[in-house]
């Protein structure tokens, strides 16, 4: 059995206690009215340089359209205070959505990871499936946390939806197209809908996994692969719908039928980098002594090849829209190479050029602290994705990389720490009556 290291617990709750410190401040020292706002962007403009980079990335853009029009009316100045006061009121909900989605669905992840593991009666990962369902276990509590941020999006606490404000949508007949699908009612309840089935799905699995130990003969291993089946058909339809209506509706008036693709590339490269990372880490504690460097260098090789399937889709999606050029369709990468030039093509070079020069070496695979260093870089990689993906339909030019989204990052990879460490305890770390628990004991190649 595992024991959760008195250590590791500490800082787990250090990370939180960081992390909601440094939540707190970013919505505190988010503006409050326009007034505000219009004092920010006066004192920046008259070279307030000690201001955070948001409120300067702001003034710039504000300083640039006053430069255009040095008549332009009162309506129209207001109209501008007012949207960079959305933009900068957004940016602490924005950095706790991104961090918050990010690990729930990189728990996701592995749990599609399992399903598969599962579903194609593979002989080499049993050894690994208490840390898969480890992982797993924080997929209740981060849906939980998710869906109370949905639920405070539809009572108009953010503006990280526009398609969620009645005022917005009477004045653009683009979104009012689309009103069918994008109406608060409808998507809460898919939300719920989607939730609910991944952590049914979830628990049922672990609690037949659990049960097959103790059993005779294999009748919970092969409910396993019935519910594992069906899952998996669920999620792939799931899927899709969830990265429209929690990402790609935040840019309502664009579209991508890559889109769910690239979203799910993104987080199932994450949580078998988590998988990885996690075996690695318990193998160090003295733990998992059937998994040996060939399960590692398994799970090496998926880190590689998913990195590359990403690499694919984003190439995909990016050169059909950009042959294309439709004004509708550029419009979402002209401000993304424009005004997000850094971690837009920083996370080309983190998820793709980094993993496939380090992992591409078949004796890398299975060096511990090569992985571990390739492990963090993907992690950021794709934590710097859904910064990508969100952010700029969010707070436009007001980005920065800042207390706000460095304590919410702290804040969820602290809790998830918390969560599923204390999960492993919970159980013992091998499956011992899977059916192919013993091909995976002696998986060497």
């Amino acid at each position: 059995m595992y024991t959760f290291s008195s250590k590791l617990k500490t800082f787990s709750f250090v990370l939180m206690a960081i992390g909601l410190l440094g939540i707190g401040y970013g919505f505190l020292s988010a503006p409050k009215n326009i007034q505000e706002v219009e004092a920010l962007l006066a004192a920046d403009s008259h070279g307030g340089h000690g201001s955070e980079s948001a409120h300067e990335a702001a003034s710039s853009e504000h300083a640039s359209a006053e430069a255009k029009h040095d008549v332009k009316a009162d309506s129209e100045h207001k109209e501008h205070l007012e949207h960079v006061f959305h933009q900068l009121s957004n940016k602490p909900w924005s950095a706790l959505y991104v961090a918050c989605i990010f690990f729930m669905l990189l728990s996701l992840g592995t749990l599609a990871f399992y399903a598969i593991q599962q579903v194609a009666q593979a002989g080499w990962s049993p050894v690994l499936f208490r840390v898969m369902q480890g992982i797993t276990a924080y997929l209740p509590v981060g849906s939980v946390i998710f869906f109370i941020i949905l639920v405070l999006c539809g009572l108009h606490f953010n503006h990280l939806f526009i398609w969620l404000d009645p005022e917005v949508v009477k004045h653009d007949e683009l979104i009012q197209t689309k009103s069918g699908f994008l109406n608060f009612p409808f998507w809460i309840v898919r939300a719920a809908v989607f939730l609910t089935g991944w952590n049914l799905y979830r628990y049922f699995s672990r609690k037949n996994c659990l049960a097959q130990d103790e059993s005779n003969d294999n009748s919970f291993y092969k409910k396993n692969f019935n519910y594992s089946a069906g899952f998996l058909v669920f999620f792939i339809v799931t899927e899709s719908i969830m990265s429209w209506d929690w990402i790609m509706s935040i840019d309502p008036h664009w579209f991508s039928t890559l889109f769910g693709w690239y979203v799910f590339a993104s987080f199932f490269v994450s949580g078998i980098t988590m998988i990885c990372m996690v075996t690695l880490y318990l193998k160090s504690r003295g733990y998992l002594e059937h998994v040996n460097t060939s399960h590692v260098h398994d799970l090496a090789k998926f880190m590689f090849g998913i990195s590359v399937f990403w690499t694919y889709l984003w190439f995909s999606q990016f050169m059909l829209i950009w042959y294309a050029n439709i004004p509708e369709e550029i419009t979402y990468f002209i401000t993304r190479i424009q005004v997000y030039n850094l971690p837009f093509f920083g996370a080309v070079v983190m998820n793709f050029l980094f993993p496939v020069l380090i992992l591409i070496n078949t004796d890398f695979k299975r060096i511990t602290w090569v992985l571990v260093m390739a492990g963090i870089v993907i992690l950021l990689g794709h934590y710097v994705d859904f910064f990508n993906m969100i952010m700029p339909g969010t707070v436009g030019g007001s980005w920065f990389i800042g207390v706000p989204e460095i304590a919410s990052v702290l804040f969820f990879l602290g809790l998830f720490i918390f969560v599923v460490f204390s999960a492993l305890t919970k159980a013992p770390l091998l499956a011992k009556r899977n059916p192919f628990i013993e091909e995976s004991k002696h998986f060497h190649y």
